[in-house]
């Protein structure tokens, strides 16, 4: 039987629009929770709008629930796709790895791999774009799996924002940590541990130390490799483009392959002043 594969990922992982549509990559939506109703990440609200209801306003996040990927996934059957390599934040940041891969059990007639990325935002969602390129130049779906394995620790995010109160907040942080970068006036440079869990790469005071440090990792991570790029911004897009064209001019066997502004799910988890930056080398 001929093989017919598709890429999911949930939108925590920050596959923008245009790669979606480049790819065909499918996402599965967490839910935004306002007083007023819920929203899904990416279909129906804007991250400005989220944004725009700081500080008065913070929502809350849900995962999908068991019912909602089940009917995900049986869709893509229905579509006759046979394959599904599905994508997914670390399962200490989420709980929507774990919920997809009990839903997948129960769907027949779609052999699903379920890839827990241990990572956050585009530094899980660049997975979902390696994996959508093998699938477009005709690479098994066993072979995909295999190369995703042994990409796993290929994959470096970091990431500053201007204040920690979202991160602690959401439960990402504990208080002391909160309230030593306060007190200090320190900018942490964070990025996800082999295991997905948040850690302290380097602490910094203000944004332009902030860039050169991120800089500064990226190219450690990269060496002299050919590698995809990607810088993120949350609410910051003038600081993204300043970040980009410093990954540019010190990396220049770099491919951007997005540069975007965050998804709402991470913007609440995160606030405002936010820049992020990815290399994954190929």
């Amino acid at each position: 039987m001929q093989e017919k594969i598709i890429v999911v990922a949930d939108s925590c992982c920050d596959v923008g629009q245009e790669l979606q549509k480049k790819y065909n990559i499918r996402v599965i939506p967490v839910h935004i929770i306002y007083p007023e109703g819920e929203y899904e990440d990416g279909v129906n609200i804007d991250p400005r709008i989220v944004y725009q209801r700081f500080p008065k306003e913070i929502p809350t996040t849900s995962m999908p629930s068991f019912g909602e990927v089940q009917k995900f996934l049986e869709g893509l059957r229905e579509e006759g796709y046979t394959h599904c390599i599905s994508i997914h934040v670390s399962d200490h940041l989420s709980g929507t790895v774990n919920t997809v891969r009990s839903a997948a059990e129960e769907v027949d007639g779609l052999e699903t791999f379920v890839y827990n990325t241990k990572d956050i935002s585009f530094g899980s969602g660049v997975y979902a774009v390696y994996a959508a390129d093998l699938v477009q130049k005709g690479i098994p779906f066993r072979e995909i799996c295999r190369r995703l394995e042994e990409k796993r620790e290929d994959s470096h995010l970091m990431f500053y924002m201007d204040s920690l109160e979202y991160l602690k907040k959401g439960g990402r942080i504990g208080n002391v940590t909160y309230i030593i970068a306060n007190v200090l006036h320190m900018k942490p440079i964070i990025s996800c541990d082999p295991e997905g869990v948040y850690y302290t790469v380097a602490k910094v005071r203000g944004s332009r130390q902030a860039k050169s440090k991120l800089l500064e990792e990226a190219a450690a991570a990269a060496g002299d490799r050919k590698c995809w790029i990607s810088v993120l911004n949350g609410n910051d897009e003038e600081g993204g483009k300043q970040m980009l064209k410093m990954v540019r001019e010190r990396l220049p066997q770099g491919e951007c392959i997005y540069c975007n502004q965050i998804n709402a799910s991470l913007a609440v988890n995160t606030g405002p002043g936010l820049i992020g930056l990815l290399v994954f080398p190929l």
